[in-house]
């Protein structure tokens, strides 16, 4: 038995091995098709079920094989164990661990087969992989050459200066291009990143800029884009464009389009500061001062409860308002016991805060020209215990005929404007305001404060002071309009008394503004994270007008377009137009030009001499300006050709004085030179 064990063994390892072989030799070449010819993904797979179906038919013969060797082996054991000398125990355990050496790799094989599936899923899943990274590459490498790194501007005069046949061709496909884009709808994508590359470019556009192509053209497609993207006209993102440089203009868009702190204004007539922050943060609240500027201001970031409806605030320990809001009132500076005017005043938060800092001694005049908005300027003064204020309805032009002038110690005036600092609020200001809006407000703006000043009295002991703000940034509402009130009024602008905020315009473009506007202030929201606003305080000096006269007719200066008998008037502080002749006369310290016309010359009365800088001549009696003699001289006055012709006279007078005195230096240095 022990050799019929031993022959079936034999025969057994005899038959064993060949398959073995057939999987070593078999299952390499398949994995190297799937390797070399992975897109065609089903005859493999069905290649590699038919050959796991094989490895596990071979596998359960293996295993039959295996339970007769060991059933075999259990009944022979005995027989074995009691012969020890016997020479072919040893043959016999060799055997019994080849046996059961061929039930491990039986299992190794079936566990391979287990692990090649996986492994085929696997590989098939990561080559899916490569291939979508291949063609993302390979797609992104199409993009690239499509999106070449230097920035290319898409304007219609491109190529038209190329007389090539390729650069006419570029020219035609980039017209075409434009004409798409702007009858499709906008791209934000493309139309974000073509507004970033133009900024970069021009940041640094000499070493940056597209040849052939000028600044002119990079600031129109900005200003295209820019209100495309953000929603804005064509006449306000012109303005915002050319007040600012790129850089900039982006962090004042950017901050337009988020919204500015929520901020409050203590009373300090009923509460201090830290204990309404105290009572506010047990509610819930959290806030932190406003600013080192302010003593009443917080600033409130997040609430549990709604803000505008706490027990303090209906008790009216502070005010909702804006940070901006704070500042006009700060440049007013108002004294206990003074009569103020608040020209408009709804819905109360100036008002209330000049009344708190009063104390509620003296007087404040609310004015409201909108009589629906008077309810909520009443209900706040109420809610907020102020008790020295007069709430009237007048038209703010009328103010002076109203309330008197030259009555009030100062005066407030927060006009009314287009609102274009304050677009986070009001998106629609976007798409609404045009040139036309700004000159109608900037004309009205301009009555209010000749009103404003006629009513102030240059006399008060302690003020004399109009503060004009606006929340607009536009020039024409701010810069033009103080401009024209010293122009038109005896008044000159004053520190504010803010240390913050930059300074004013005095130059704009064409514009040419008093040097002193450097003392107002802007504030912008991308700068001081509050709303675009603008402050401006004026002095009074007197309670005279200073308007225009009729001046003498021989007593011209050399302006523009203005009539001859005009003075020009040159001071230490610039130049600068003074309306009354008589005080240009009597000034010693400004230089004034005299000319006299040969008609003047000979209808000359004794009363009236000719006047040689600015003084009479000598032995000669000085005219006395009557109302008769302003009558004579306007009776006088001559016609625009004799003005022009005069002028002309005066010219041709000059330039050849000028050359005499310069034949004169040349002669002098000739004969100095000869002497020499």
């Amino acid at each position: 038995m022990a050799a019929t064990a031993l022959s079936k063994r034999k025969e057994a390892k005899s038959q064993k091995p060949p398959p073995r072989k057939k999987l070593r030799n078999e299952l390499p070449p398949r994995k190297k098709q799937k390797n070399v010819s992975f897109p065609a993904k089903n005859p493999i797979k069905d290649d590699l079920i038919s050959d796991s179906d094989d490895i596990d038919e071979m596998v359960e013969e293996h295993g039959q094989l295996h339970e007769d060797q060991q059933h075999q082996g259990s009944d022979s054991g005995s027989e074995m164990s009691s012969d020890e000398d016997d020479p072919l125990a040893d043959d016999f355990l060799l055997g019994s661990d080849d046996g059961s050496g061929d039930g491990e790799k039986g299992s190794d094989l079936d566990s391979d087969s287990d692990e090649s599936d996986i492994e085929v899923k696997a590989r098939a899943d990561e080559e899916e992989k490569v291939r979508e990274e291949e063609d993302a590459l390979e797609e992104l490498k199409l993009n690239i050459k499509e999106e070449p790194d230097e920035f290319r501007l898409l304007t219609k005069e491109m190529g038209t200066s190329f007389r090539r046949f390729h650069m006419v061709m570029i020219s035609s496909y980039i017209t075409k291009e434009l004409e798409e884009e702007a009858n499709r709808p906008p791209d934000l994508q493309s139309l974000q990143r073509r507004i970033k590359e133009i900024v970069r470019v021009l940041s640094n556009f000499k070493s940056l800029r597209q040849e052939g192509a000028t600044r002119k053209d990079y600031v129109e497609q900005l200003t295209m884009d820019l209100g495309s993207y953000y929603g804005y006209n064509v006449f306000l993102i012109g303005t915002l464009v050319e007040m600012f440089p790129v850089n900039e203009l982006m962090e004042l868009i950017e901050a337009f389009e988020k919204p500015r702190p929520i901020c409050l204004r203590t009373n300090t007539l009923k509460a201090r500061r830290r204990d309404l922050a105290g009572v506010l943060l047990n509610r819930g609240v959290n806030l932190d001062p406003l600013s080192k500027w302010s003593k009443v201001g917080l600033v409130v970031y997040d609430s549990q409860v709604p803000i505008g409806a706490t027990p303090e605030y209906m008790a009216g320990y502070y005010m909702l308002q804006s940070a901006s809001s704070f500042l006009p009132v700060m440049a007013l500076a108002p004294q206990e016991k003074e009569r103020i005017v608040d020209m408009a005043a709804a819905p109360g938060g100036k008002t209330t805060y000049i009344s708190a800092i009063m104390k509620n001694s003296g007087i404040v005049y609310a004015n409201e020209m909108k009589e629906s908005r008077l309810k909520s300027l009443t209900a706040n003064l109420q809610r907020m215990g102020v008790t020295n204020t007069i709430v009237c309805n007048y038209d703010g032009r009328e103010l002076p005929k109203a309330l008197g002038q030259n009555t009030v110690d100062r005066v407030l005036l927060d006009a009314p404007c287009s609102g274009t600092g304050v677009i986070s609020k009001d998106e629609s200001v976007k798409t609404s305001k045009t040139l036309e809006d700004i000159h109608k407000c900037a004309h009205l703006q301009k009555e209010l404060l000749l009103a404003a000043i006629d009513m102030v009295d240059a006399n008060s002991k302690s003020g004399g002071y109009i503060v004009y703000s606006t929340c607009s940034i536009m020039i024409p509402e701010n810069e033009a309009v103080i401009d024209y009130a010293l122009r038109k009024r005896d008044v000159k602008l004053v520190p504010c008394g803010l240390d913050f905020g930059r300074p004013g315009f005095v130059r704009f473009r064409e514009n040419r503004f008093h040097p002193t506007l450097e003392k107002t202030r802007r504030f912008y929201p991308h700068v001081q994270n509050m709303d675009g606003f603008f402050v401006a305080k004026l002095k009074k000096m007197s309670n005279s007008k200073l308007t225009p006269t009729a001046p003498e007719p021989s007593a011209t200066v050399e302006q523009g377009s203005e009539p001859i008998d005009s003075i020009h008037i040159k001071s230490d502080e610039g130049e600068f137009r003074r309306r009354s002749s008589k005080e240009s006369i009597t000034t010693e310290s400004m230089k004034i030009t005299v000319t006299v016309s040969k008609e003047s010359n000979m209808k000359k009365s004794k009363e009236s001499e000719k006047l040689q800088n600015g003084f009479p001549e000598k032995g000669k009696h000085v005219p006395k300006f009557t109302a008769k003699y302003w009558k004579e001289r306007k009776q006088q006055r001559l016609s625009r050709e004799e003005i022009a012709k005069a002028r002309e006279e005066k010219r041709q007078t000059l330039r050849e004085d000028k050359k005499k005195a310069e034949g004169k230096k040349r002669a002098a240095k000739g004969s100095g030179g000869n002497v020499k």
